[in-house]
């Protein structure tokens, strides 16, 4: 563990805790789990605001002299301390004093707080740690300062009794919390929540509301979109760094560029040259490269070193091992899946008179095989009931597409081919699932899951098993409905596909069209059915994903799947 780090693993006990996270403990135990044992952070304005105006005083300038040397003046910048008898690691922004003792100074982003201690216990409880600290190392310290920087107050810090019981009491507190095998329970209608930085990882109100704790969950969700995803489909391109620039080249002349900080994931085909400035930049920023081959099938993708939170995982192989806990999973994935696939047919079904005819009988045998679904007993018997289900459901598909885009100079469909495709429709459809499962499997590596290792589908080398069982319900939502709407507004033409004796196969050209209905898809807001909250669909894919963690972990009773109305 170094310094300021993060721990992750019961059996491997962390040694130093760092002063930064006793104030995290005391702010919330459950964020100082998450931060500390499962090594998740993210950005937030006021974090990035706190390190641009830490700047100055993260610079070592200056060294602490020896205890009782005499130094009359002492200013040291960025001091680091540790002790194993209290167990305790920080670094200090400021040290100051001489002679007559040292005073540790902790600067902070905000204004003083109005409150009668001059400071809320978490931020007197980090300065009395580093007090404690210059005292262990043989230094007089008896108080510290806080220093808050949009205000330019400085705050004493008595290091009385009940000080120092609470920041040991903290200290022990989380040391114990630490060997948990899941985080605390999360703050009840908390005002701290708003403004967290894991609010999106931590997820209070749904983990509360799905274990029938509060109310309506309050509108709260993953962290806003800072990017947008780079397609590069040329298999001539070189990717290159410019600065904070990323620059595409075609046989050494420059083609396009895209700033890095405005990118979320970049996504090559074909024979596409990444360069390795550009790799490394993208794991320090946590940008993932996804690869796929000129006809879309995705190949894999680079995240760096991943995901932290071995615990997730742990947690994730055990229940693999369960038959229960998969089947119980599954039954809810496809049973998920039936019901989605029957709304995308009764929403775009377009010669409604024919389906008010056949709704009735339809809808009752949808219905019939979600019930089968939910009550199977074994993975061999839902497989069979999914398969009934999909045959009856591609029977169908072509009634979702206007007249005249079938049958001749349009796009026929009679029923589902793949590996390869026959036609243009099923290029779709097969082009529609690789892209899907390329973000599945970017949000659960996001998470720190494994997305090879699943539940329902069958493990096989390369295949992500995991990704294709939190797609099922998402099928019929994010890839078919592109497929239709792709043919339905004319944005893809049958004059966009490559038809041979093998197979079938987009155009560059009409790929790049349907990668643009896809993204529009992806960013497009739904109503959450249980949270009741907006959030756009690559979003809820990570809180799918944080659901499914806390599933496993034991956090709440049930995963809840996505069903649309």
């Amino acid at each position: 563990m170094d310094q300021e780090g993060s721990f992750s693993g019961r059996e491997l006990q962390p040694d130093l805790i760092p002063a930064r996270m006793l104030n995290e403990y005391v702010y919330c135990p459950r964020l100082a789990y998450m931060m500390w044992v499962q090594g998740e952070f993210v950005h937030s304005a006021d974090t990035v605001e706190g390190a641009i105006r830490h700047q100055r005083v993260d610079r070592e300038s200056g060294n602490l002299p020896d205890a009782g040397s005499g130094v009359e003046k002492i200013h040291a910048r960025s001091v680091s301390l540790s002790s194993s008898r209290l167990g305790i690691t920080a670094k200090i922004d400021l040290v100051e004093g001489g002679a007559e003792g040292m005073f540790p100074v902790d600067y902070k982003k905000g204004k003083r707080p109005h409150v009668a201690a001059g400071a809320y216990d978490p931020e007197r409880v980090q300065v009395c740690v580093q007090g404690l600290l210059l005292r262990e190392h043989g230094y007089s310290s008896e108080c510290g300062f806080l220093y808050f920087i949009s205000s330019k107050e400085r705050i004493k810090v008595l290091f009385d009794e009940d000080l120092i019981a609470l920041s040991l009491a903290s200290a022990a507190g989380m040391r114990e919390m630490a060997k948990m095998d899941r985080p605390p329970d999360p703050l009840e209608d908390s005002p701290k929540c708003a403004r967290c930085s894991l609010l999106g990882i931590c997820l209070p109100d749904e983990v509360r509301f799905l274990n029938h704790l509060t109310g309506s969950p309050r509108p709260v969700s993953p962290a806003a979109e800072t990017g947008f995803p780079l397609y590069v489909q040329s298999p001539r391109a070189y990717l290159r760094k410019d600065g904070d620039v990323i620059i595409i080249e075609e046989k050494k002349e420059k083609i396009a560029e895209a700033r890095i900080g405005e990118i979320s994931q970049i996504v090559v085909f074909g024979s596409t040259a990444v360069t390795t400035p550009v790799i490394h930049e993208c794991f320090r920023r946590h940008i993932p490269v996804t690869y796929l081959s000129y006809g879309g099938w995705f190949l894999g993708h680079t995240i760096g070193t991943g995901h932290k939170n071995v615990e997730t995982r742990t947690n994730q192989y055990r229940a693999s091992f369960d038959p229960k806990t998969c089947l119980r999973l599954a039954r809810g994935w496809v049973a998920a899946k039936i019901a989605n696939c029957r709304t995308l047919l009764r929403r775009n079904w377009k010669e409604k008179e024919v389906f008010e005819d056949d709704a009735q009988d339809l809808s009752r045998q949808f219905r019939h095989d979600i019930q089968q679904a939910a009550r199977a007993g074994e993975i061999e018997v839902l497989l069979g009931v999914e398969g009934n289900s999909a045959r009856r459901y591609f029977q169908h598909f072509e009634q979702m597409l206007i007249p005249g885009s079938t049958g001749v100079g349009g796009f026929q469909f009679d029923n589902r081919n793949r590996r390869p495709p026959k036609d243009p429709v099923n290029a779709m459809l097969s082009f529609a699932y690789a892209m899907l499962t390329r973000e599945w499997t970017i949000a659960l590596s996001a998470v720190g899951l494994d997305p090879y290792r699943g539940f329902y589908h069958q493990m096989r080398f390369g295949r992500p098993a995991l990704a294709l069982d939190m797609m099922e319900p998402f099928r019929p939502l994010l890839a078919d409905s592109v497929v239709i709407t792709a043919i339905n507004n004319r944005e893809v033409t049958g004059a966009d596909f490559i038809q041979t004796a093998v197979g079938c196969n987009l155009t560059t050209g009409g790929r790049k069209r349907f990668i643009a209905t896809f993204e529009r898809r992806m960013a497009q807001e739904v109503t959450h059915p249980i949270f009741k909250y907006r959030i756009s669909y690559r979003r809820l894919l990570e809180v799918q994903s944080r659901l499914l963690c806390r599933f496993l972990s034991g956090e709440i009773p049930r995963y809840p799947n996505f069903i649309t109305r």
